[in-house]
């Protein structure tokens, strides 16, 4: 099996998993993420590759994480996911490619980044649920971070912990690198 085939397998049954669990319908998940009932099917059947905005919506209808889509089950031992392997979210525009490092397990709790900015990269958050925190560590480059009204420069191995249930920002004038981790309370 290819790791194509492998990925549109795994995508296709955590939906399938997370639409029955949830008691849903076809249409219900078509209607709660205004993607096409069709298209729902086709993506659960493997026949479709869906792109990042419809996987979104579709989280985000079936309250299950981004990043857990694509994980398979451990099988005991050391779980390994390989660089090329590591689920990733390409923001259109933002100038900012995010590749999600922490298992499905992790989500709500405590969920784990790489941040990878172009010259000009801004990630732009709405709040999160109260109590949320967020630590972020420059690996390379230079950030800066807002939280609310309060804003900070950070330089290679600089961490910042702010609160992230509220409106929060993190840009790069110049490329950079970072490891974000995302707490919940």
């Amino acid at each position: 099996m290819n790791a194509r085939s492998d990925i549109h397998d795994r995508l296709a049954a955590s939906l399938r998993e997370a639409r029955k669990a949830r008691g849903l319908s076809l249409d219900a998940v078509a209607k709660l993420s205004g993607v096409s009932r069709s298209m729902v099917s086709q993506i659960e059947r493997g026949e479709s590759s869906p792109t990042v905005a419809t996987l979104w919506n579709l989280t985000q209808a079936l309250q299950v994480d981004f990043a857990g889509l694509l994980e398979g089950r451990p099988s005991g031992g050391i779980e390994v996911i390989r660089a090329g392997a590591a689920p990733v979210i390409a923001g259109r525009g933002s100038g900012v490619r995010i590749r999600i490092l922490s298992p499905a397990e992790a989500v709500g709790e405590h969920e784990v980044y790489e941040l990878i900015f172009q010259p000009g990269g801004a990630l732009v958050s709405d709040p999160h649920s109260p109590g949320c925190r967020e630590h972020l560590t420059v690996i390379e480059g230079a950030l800066s971070v807002q939280s609310g009204e309060e804003e900070q420069a950070l330089a290679v191995g600089d961490t910042a912990r702010y609160a992230a249930d509220r409106a929060h920002a993190i840009r790069a004038e110049a490329g950079a690198r970072a490891i974000l981790i995302v707490q919940d309370s």
